[in-house]
């Protein structure tokens, strides 16, 4: 991310993300449990780990496939975080007594239905910014005030795209059709490759030798070593990328939705809060999508933050706007050579996209100095990222380092 809300106010600079605690998430959850039912509810906090690790750790200790224990949405290993997970066919007493690697049992309620990804109301962070500029109390405080009143820039960030930066790109490639470039893009550039292993297994790849390619690829490189053994097997590369597992495969296709929509943020970046003729305009109370034919008479609920205009994450079913919005939007998909039907996939890799909007309210703020650092605290609403704060607020390349809370 390189464009800025806030351009005209100087960053605090700084560095994130020196120990766990230096990131802090509280989920807030959509509802509270009701106390009976069928299903417990067990608030936890942990450090360390991702969400899937602490799932895997619940299942075991309580005997309960995995797959039915319910989670709101997914959070950083790299933190300290608390969020509630679902456990069927279990009691409190259950897990008064439970001892886990890195989780603290917080509270523990009955409610009749499972907890499904998305049924939380957003999350309160905790963010330490180690050494910052001199005057940087500041300009957090003047930069976070402009965010409040016009809102933040709902980008996705740098971070959606892997630990290469190309995710988007694999997706673009498989969309158009480029199952080649989609091979050379998984298998990585040796430029952007730091480990000497993988960098050589690169190397190799693009020399022809797919034998020593699979040989010197890290452990930890599954998608890789699957796909070049595909290739090394006879599979052309359209056969080697789709044997990739489901999720994989849509997660590359979501990181190339997540570009184009910065994309479109980055175009209205200057009047974020402003409503265009055309615009798909969406009620932040419950997230109702509905065309805007008079921008002057609806302006002051944007103003009061009541609606916001929306960007589409471009799929075969989304609904583009009118007007100069639907103009900007459409041309997009222009200069990307792509009609919204191509999004349109066998094997279960269908996108059918939908509405997101361009900013979203940042509340309950707070920031103080803790001698050389700055302490900020903030709400966000589900499926916006911490990032885009960080982003404006620090103005400097250690706001890309860290991963933020999703619900996706």
């Amino acid at each position: 991310m390189s464009h800025y809300l806030t351009a005209m106010l100087p960053g605090t600079g700084g560095t994130l993300r020196r120990e766990p605690a230096d990131f802090m998430v509280e989920e807030i959850p959509l509802y509270e449990p009701c106390g009976e039912g069928e299903h417990l509810y067990v608030t936890v906090e942990k450090s360390g780990m991702t969400t899937f690790d602490l799932l895997h750790q619940l299942a075991r200790a309580l005997r309960v496939p995995e797959r039915e224990i319910g989670y709101a949405g997914l959070k950083d290993a790299r933190a300290v975080t608390r969020q509630t997970v679902s456990i069927p066919l279990r009691r409190p007493e259950d897990v008064s007594g439970l001892e886990l690697t890195g989780v603290r049992i917080l509270a523990a309620r009955l409610h009749r239905n499972k907890l499904r990804l998305g049924h939380l109301a957003g999350n309160r962070f905790r963010i330490r910014i180690h050494e910052p500029e001199p005057d940087a109390l500041a300009r957090a405080e003047t930069i976070l005030g402009v965010l409040e009143d016009l809102g933040v820039p709902n980008r996705f960030g740098d971070q959606r795209y892997g630990a290469l930066g190309n995710s988007h790109r694999i997706g673009r490639a498989i969309l158009a059709g480029d199952f080649s470039a989609a091979v050379r893009e998984i298998i990585g550039d040796p430029a952007e490759i730091l480990h000497p292993d993988w960098q050589a297994a690169v190397a190799a790849f693009r020399a022809g030798d797919l034998a020593t390619a699979i040989a010197r690829l890290p452990r930890h490189c599954h998608p890789e070593r699957r796909l070049l053994e595909a290739l090394r097997s006879g599979k052309p590369p359209r056969e080697a990328v789709l044997s990739l597992p489901r999720k994989l495969l849509r997660l590359y296709l979501s990181a190339y939705q997540s570009s184009l929509f910065d994309r479109v943020v980055d175009m209205r970046l200057q009047a974020l809060e402003r409503l265009w003729p055309g615009d798909l305009a969406m009620k932040h109370v419950n997230g109702a999508c509905f065309e805007v034919t008079d921008p002057v008479a609806e302006q002051s609920r944007a103003d009061a933050f009541e609606i916001s205009p929306t960007a589409p994450l471009y799929g075969c079913k989304v609904r583009l706007a009118g007007g100069q919005a639907g103009l900007l939007e459409r041309s997009l998909l222009d200069k990307e050579q792509l009609a919204l039907e191509a999004f349109r996939l066998p094997g279960g890799l269908t996108m059918e996209g939908e509405r997101r909007p361009l900013r979203v309210p940042l509340s309950e703020v707070s920031v103080q100095a803790d001698r050389a650092d700055l302490l900020l605290a903030f709400r966000l609403p589900k499926g916006s990222f911490a990032t885009a704060v960080l982003h404006e607020v620090m103005k400097s390349g250690g706001a890309t380092t860290e991963l933020p809370d999703t619900t996706e």
